[in-house]
């Protein structure tokens, strides 16, 4: 399973993501799962990995969080969790994520994020267990 978290430069989510990412693969039992973060740097970037906003999860590059009618862009992100709108998945949805993406036969097709296009370098760091 290839996760890479997507986010703007100085996203005051990013950490709180990684965190959620982190502590929502330890809790599938997936310590071992490392993933990635890479900053969008430009709109045309944005725009060919179909990036809605910062930060973004992508899981086997597909966006299990993708709004059909979301333009890409630069910008803060916002989900909706428990009749709220928030900067973050909630846990629970996330999880619901990770793992419908983390087990043979999965049958999602990539989205437009999945494209193959040139992106930005990747921070120093990636999480592992």
């Amino acid at each position: 399973m290839d996760i890479e978290l997507l986010v703007v430069a100085d996203c005051p989510n990013e950490r709180p993501a990684a965190d959620l990412l982190r502590a929502t693969l330890d809790g599938a039992g997936l310590t071992r799962t490392a993933f990635t973060i890479t900053v969008v740097v430009s709109q045309e970037e944005a725009e060919c990995r179909g990036f809605t906003g910062s930060p973004t999860f992508l899981v086997d590059g597909v966006d299990p969080f993708a709004e059909p009618d979301a333009d890409p862009g630069l910008s803060c992100r916002l989900y909706r969790a428990g009749g709220a709108v928030v900067g973050l998945p909630s846990a629970t949805d996330l999880a619901r994520a990770v793992s419908g993406c983390a087990g043979p036969g999965d049958n999602q097709a990539p989205s437009q994020s999945a494209r193959r296009c040139v992106v930005a370098p990747t921070l120093g760091w990636v999480s592992g267990g």
